[in-house]
């Protein structure tokens, strides 16, 4: 999957992004209609998603994106044709056996993020071996989702705190967000900054439910195989537009009107 990690050259210096988004999480979503539109198969649609997956981490380390995480493989998505959930899953093994190597030559650290036993045995170990492997990387977080739900994420820590009561090492009224969020997959990660899902589609489809409180959602028509580098840059222009204000809010009448005063006072 990640072969393409080369060096390389630029003519022209990235497109300057501030404010940066430090978590990008992406619905790589349009892989099959890609392909059926092509009078391919799906699996096809897949392969060539892969490209995609390229460009964006290529993408996040020019940009220093220092936060990356795919929805990859949902836990609904075993309920696709069985021939489709094998193609996925010889893709995701393919890329921990052939390419972690070249995540440490760029100092990209992956994790997996969801119920990993769940997954056939050869690749749970595949996994374990590549994100030892790559634990010490700090360039940029890969994080892959597979057999991941939101919901099941936030049952599985309700579970644990639950476990702690029960064991009479933690109290009820101990439980707030913060330790709460601790017990999610991604603790540790900071929340999403900047959530992107490509195909047209409006929705979030069960992926980081407790995790996108606060993210900024940018939807485009384009199908995932057709999501490149232009995409992305315009993803992040959009998101540099955004005024995030997390339940606050300022009056901008009342700071119109005292301009005209500050000037003034200036001027005198």
């Amino acid at each position: 999957m990640f072969k393409f990690l080369k060096r390389f050259r630029r003519e022209t210096p990235p497109v300057l992004i501030t404010p940066k988004p430090q978590h990008i999480a992406v619905i790589m979503d349009g892989n099959g209609r890609w392909a059926n539109a092509r009078g391919l198969s799906r699996v096809a649609g897949h392969k060539r998603g892969v490209d995609s997956v390229k460009t964006l981490i290529k993408s996040c380390l020019e940009y220093e994106i220092p936060h990356l995480s795919l929805f990859a493989f949902s836990s609904e998505n075993w309920r696709r044709p069985q021939s489709e959930v094998n193609a996925l899953m010889e893709l995701l093994s393919g890329a921990l056996i052939q390419q972690t190597s070249k995540l440490n030559e760029y100092g990209v650290r992956l994790s997996l993020m969801g119920d990993l036993s769940g997954l056939d045995s050869q690749i749970q170990s595949l996994a374990q071996q590549a994100m030892q492997a790559t634990a010490h990387n700090e360039r940029l977080n890969l994080c892959v989702a597979i057999n991941y739900g939101g919901r099941w994420d936030i049952v599985q820590a309700a579970r644990a705190l639950a476990e702690r009561v029960a064991a009479g090492s933690l109290l009820p009224q101990d439980i707030d967000e913060a330790l709460f969020a601790e017990q999610l997959c991604t603790h540790g990660v900071p929340d999403p900054d900047l959530y992107i899902r490509t195909s047209g589609e409006y929705r979030i489809s069960n992926f980081m439910l407790w995790q996108g409180a606060y993210s900024e959602f940018y939807f485009t028509d384009t199908l995932w195989p057709d999501f490149g580098e232009a995409a992305f840059v315009e993803a992040l222009t959009r998101y540099t537009h955004r005024d995030r204000r997390y339940g606050t809010a300022v009056d901008k009448i009342d700071m119109e009107l005292s301009a005209p005063k500050q000037q003034e006072s200036d001027r005198n």
